[in-house]
């Protein structure tokens, strides 16, 4: 994500004496920076809005690729996951992101027009609000209520791709209290050191809206979630793969293209900016990339199933588009139409080779998470160096790795304790039965139920 020409004006005319020309030149500036505040607004909430759609795209999909006894717990995980993410965003995450500009955390400038520094502690927060509601002045550039409001869509984003992976054999409670160390913490602490101008910023990292500080972070928790919680019940015995099919094909692809819908939100308005031609221009393209990204994914991974496999795997091809759209998130703005098609082809390839590696090593992810997010996240964020002539491969490197130790490391800790105390997995009969009747007592589909 960049911040870019947000505000406008011209010094030398505001510097000229008291004229009539003067008055008309600082009348024409002023409204130039109304019209620029308000579009980068728009921005900022449209894209917001179609990130927010997203987190339906998640449940769709993850309900359709578990099986039927568990679907009414992805669903509610899903709602809950959503909900949790704003509130742990509004209390804690948002200043966490910018706190290396901030010097501190405090919990109440973060919405405050002009981000004015007054640590009052967590009752900051009734302020704050009331501050939002009141307006914000023109020198920020935008709303600083839009900005929350983008960002935390973003933090909801990162708990999605955990949710999908340790599905069908994670009690609610558990998950519920990694979500909210995930979102108050880990993943705002990665995303503040590139867009809280943090380490990253300073030794040029460059990701645009996310490849590694979304999703590769996401996907690095939901891998040491899986490997610690363990495999669903029968997914590997004798040495062998069972494989367990996905429950709702149609479900699943209606994820896939509410995904594909709100990536346009997720890549679009990570320009930050919408107040000049150029500005959109750059959106437009970064629309265009995303789309074909996106087609090139899908495309690549029917070819490799069909010549692999001799049968084209549809939950690949699903996969495949989003592997895709994961790639070019790092860079959707510089690369060539053509290149974007080979981004998002690569990335979908790297998916599917994923896969079987995953079930050798006996790690069970149910919807294809790791695959997706972080496989494809760490391509998209590592190619950037060859589709953006300003940016270098060794602090992309050390943006990956950085990320990939402190994220595996925090979720392990978190993880591994809340196993050996309240534990993460239902009994063998309640994961048998399913969560839906063992946790939730609303089966999703209450006609498969056995009396």
């Amino acid at each position: 994500m960049r911040r870019t020409g947000i505000i406008f004006g011209s010094a030398v005319l505001l510097a000229l004496p008291n004229t009539g020309f003067a008055q008309d030149m600082t009348a024409v500036v002023e409204a130039t920076n109304s019209s620029a505040f308000i579009f980068n607004t728009l921005l900022f909430l449209i894209g917001g809005f179609l990130v927010m759609w997203m987190a339906a795209g998640f449940a769709m999909l993850e309900a359709g690729f578990v099986r039927t006894k568990n679907v009414s717990m992805q669903c509610l995980k899903n709602i809950m996951l959503y909900s949790l993410a704003g509130l742990m965003f509004w209390f804690f995450g948002y200043d966490v992101l910018y706190m290396a500009a901030n010097d501190y955390v405090n919990f109440s400038a973060f919405i405050t027009p002009g981000y004015t520094i007054e640590p009052v502690g967590l009752a900051g927060a009734d302020d704050a609000a009331t501050a939002a509601l009141q307006g914000a002045a023109l020198d920020t550039g935008y709303s600083v209520a839009s900005d929350w409001f983008f960002q935390m869509v973003f933090c909801a984003t990162t708990a999605s791709i955990v949710s999908g992976t340790v599905a069908e054999r994670i009690k609610f409670w558990p998950f519920f209290i990694f979500v909210a160390i995930l979102t108050a913490f880990i993943y705002p602490v990665v995303a503040s050191w590139e867009w809280g101008t943090g380490f990253l910023d300073d030794m040029g990292f460059s990701d645009f809206a996310g490849s590694t500080l979304v999703h590769s972070t996401g996907g690095w928790a939901a891998l040491v979630g899986a490997i610690i919680i363990g495999p669903r019940l029968g997914k590997y015995v004798g040495g062998k793969v069972h494989p367990i099919p996905a429950s709702n094909i149609p479900l699943a692809t209606l994820g896939m293209f509410i995904l594909w819908l709100g990536w346009f939100g997720f890549n679009g308005a990570s320009q930050l900016a919408a107040g000049t031609i150029g500005d959109v221009a750059d959106v437009s393209r970064i629309f265009v990339n995303t789309n074909m990204a996106a087609a090139g994914g899908v495309i690549a991974a029917i070819v490799y199933t069909q010549l692999r496999y001799g049968k084209i795997d549809v939950t690949l091809a699903i996969n495949g588009a989003l592997a895709g759209l994961v790639a070019i998130t790092a860079e959707p703005l510089t690369p060539s139409v053509e290149v974007a098609i080979v981004v998002g082809a690569i990335g979908s390839i790297l998916a599917c080779l994923t896969v079987p590696l995953l079930d050798k090593l006996k790690i069970d992810d149910v919807v294809g998470a790791i695959p997706v997010h972080l496989v494809a996240g760490i391509f998209g964020t590592l190619v950037v160096a060859f589709t953006n002539p300003d940016v270098g491969f060794m602090p992309q490197l050390i943006g990956v790795v950085a990320t990939a130790v402190f994220v595996s490391v925090v979720s392990a800790i978190v993880w591994i304790l809340l196993k050996v105390t309240i534990g993460l997995r239902p009994s063998e009969e309640d994961e048998i039965v399913g969560l839906d009747q063992a946790e939730i007592g609303v089966p999703a589909y209450p006609e498969f139920v056995t009396p």
